[in-house]
């Protein structure tokens, strides 16, 4: 029964139900094979992107970042999501977040390698028919040919069904003119294949084609100037009369938004997988720095303000990576259900990724966001030399900023994930109606004050969990009987909702590793993991009952109010934590290791 629950698992389903330690994957059960995957990403940085950094930047070698990409192509890095049969090693799809995340530590190159293998590949792999598949996937595997993605618009950023850029068909029937705008592209000067959407004649959604910058039509602005990633390509396109042949339409007429929005799905996780490489990276810098520099007569690293930082740096890193990998390996187990269902491999991958698109969004918002605390408390580790352009902290800094932007904004994230947990509750697909009633009715009841009915080490951090799950069913259950229809119209109330389901989502993550670990290691061997989950629990906890209160402010008034914020007190009730301690123990850690050691 077990391994049933395991292999059939639905996103969003953690608000509603309990889910088992053993049933998660955890980062410490890579194997050997997908270990030495990791070591050749590290060292392909070390050797080749890092060094060069600066030249990187500086753009003056055009050349440089597609011959970074060659030998990346013959590393095998650009075909781990391509099955064996176009060139590629066929890998699962945690292994493919977990290269996403070791590269995601470098910098404008992790951008270019993130987009050639995710949507610029992918589309073609998921999408493409049998002929398509064989003639660009083994060079796109390879690095021969370089992808981009053609989706944004002068005016259709978010709202990308909005674009103008137009198909139409030839007079012999052989060919589609497309004539069109697109900006930000990246890779874009010196791609070889883009993934273009437009719509044919005047249909009411998109269609994408693959388009050979060899068909001509294709003209490009200069290299846009940017605040960070200075070192990606990032082009203007124009296509003008561009003849692309019928057999290059991608799926079917009218199918490009849904391929689009398929799409982002897996770059937003992939997205969160290479903010955690970048948080591993800086928070390594940080505690290298922390101990090399001298202050008082003594190391940085052994000041108290300092070891707070180094903590929740830490602490939030391992967070964001304990609910990546649980939603990848549950994307994981979907796929096998699927395909011993009998369904096709292309289709099946889709749809396992799909099913988690909740936990997509919940992971782009929190990896992107973890990642910019991180790079923050970083500069400021470093004091003065932080601020210098001369020192690692400028670049990393500047660079994570565009990770709350790429893949849909975090605040478009945030309503997309309220927006499909309502609309999966609506169709049947997820009871929150149910336990919403319950926990209505519970807050007529007189409060339990008692000790947890659960044992063990994490006996209180349970009990918390499940209060954190009931303050968000009893604010979103108000919240839809207020507003119906229109609380799509009501975007604050959204982002507080977002924020206690985001919370809720990793510190359960965050806990079921730790718990998962000391099963596997014993209490004394992850003392702290131990530290960490509670660390992230207190923070988590405090987040919620913030949103919380935000939240019921903005639409209840009167008893109605009044009883909501004592449930949502009652719900964020906590033991107090000597977080002084307690981030003391972790930082130490780091601090005797000289680097983030998890």
């Amino acid at each position: 029964m077990e391994t049933k629950e395991k292999t059939m698992p639905k996103g969003g389903e953690f608000l509603i139900k309990e889910t088992a330690a053993a049933n998660i994957f955890i980062p410490e059960e890579w194997t050997e094979e997908q270990k030495m995957i990791a070591q050749t990403c590290r060292d392909f940085l070390e050797a080749e992107v890092f060094p060069r950094l600066d030249e990187i930047d500086s753009m003056k070698n055009p050349e440089l970042m597609p011959s970074l990409l060659d030998k990346a192509g013959e590393l095998g890095l650009l075909g781990t999501s391509v099955p064996e049969q176009y060139g590629g090693f066929g890998m699962n799809f945690n292994t493919s977040m977990l290269v996403a995340e070791v590269l995601g530590a470098g910098h404008s190159f992790a951008v270019a390698i993130s987009a050639h293998t995710g949507i610029g590949t992918l589309p073609i792999l998921y999408y493409g028919n049998e002929a398509q598949k064989a003639k660009y996937l083994p060079k796109l595997a390879t690095g021969e040919w370089k992808a981009a993605y053609c989706l944004t618009e002068p005016d259709s950023g978010s709202d990308a069904n909005s674009g103008k850029t137009k198909a139409v068909l030839s007079a012999d029937g052989k060919h589609y003119v497309i004539n069109g705008q697109k900006m930000w592209i990246t890779n874009g000067g010196f791609a070889d294949i883009y993934i273009v959407f437009a719509k044919i004649d005047n249909d009411k959604n998109l269609s994408a084609f693959i388009v050979e910058k060899s068909f001509g039509g294709v003209t490009m602005n200069e290299e846009e100037k940017k605040m960070g990633i200075k070192g990606s390509s990032t082009r203007q396109i124009f296509l003008n009369d561009c003849k692309v042949p019928v057999e290059n339409l991608l799926s079917e007429r009218e199918n490009g938004f849904k391929i689009a929005v398929n799409i982002l799905n897996i770059g937003r996780i992939k997205l969160a997988a290479a903010a955690i490489g970048a948080c591993k990276k800086v928070t390594s810098t940080a505690v290298n720095y922390s101990n090399e520099r001298k202050q008082f007569g003594t190391s940085i690293s052994n000041f108290g303000a300092i070891k707070l930082k180094i903590a929740e740096m830490a602490t939030r890193t391992y967070a964001s990576e304990s609910a990546a990998y649980r939603a990848g390996q549950n994307i994981d187990d979907a796929y096998d259900a699927l395909i011993a269902g009998g369904m096709d491999e292309a289709q099946a991958k889709l749809k396992a990724v799909e099913q988690f698109a909740i936990e997509c969004a919940i992971l782009k918002v929190h990896g992107s966001e973890v990642l910019d605390y991180v790079v923050d408390e970083g500069v400021q580790i470093y004091g003065g030399m932080g601020f210098s352009a001369e020192g690692p902290m400028d670049r990393a800094y500047r660079d994570a900023r565009i990770n709350r932007i790429f893949e849909g904004t975090n605040e478009i994230n945030r309503l997309l994930t309220i927006d499909m947990i309502l609309k999966r509750a609506m169709k049947g697909e997820l009871d929150l109606i149910g336990p919403a009633m319950a926990v209505a009715k519970e807050l007529m009841e007189i409060p339990d004050f008692g000790a947890s009915e659960d044992e063990g080490l994490f006996a209180a951090e349970k009990k918390v969990l499940k209060n954190l799950k009931k303050a968000g069913l009893m604010i979103s259950g108000a919240a839809v009987q207020k507003f119906m229809q229109k609380l799509s119209d009501e975007q604050e109330i959204l982002t507080n909702l977002a924020d206690m389901l985001i919370e809720g989502y990793v510190a359960e993550s965050v806990m079921l590793r730790t718990e998962k670990l000391v099963a596997l290691k014993g209490e004394e061997a992850c003392k702290v993991q131990i530290d960490m989950t509670r660390l992230y629990f207190n923070h988590a906890v405090q987040v919620v009952a913030k949103a919380g209160r935000e939240a019921i402010a903005s639409f209840a008034e009167g008893d109605e109010q009044r009883m909501m914020l004592m449930g949502l007190k009652r719900f964020t009730k906590v033991d107090p934590l000597n977080v002084k301690e307690v981030r003391r123990s972790i930082a130490e850690h780091l601090i005797a290791k000289n680097e983030y050691p998890f």
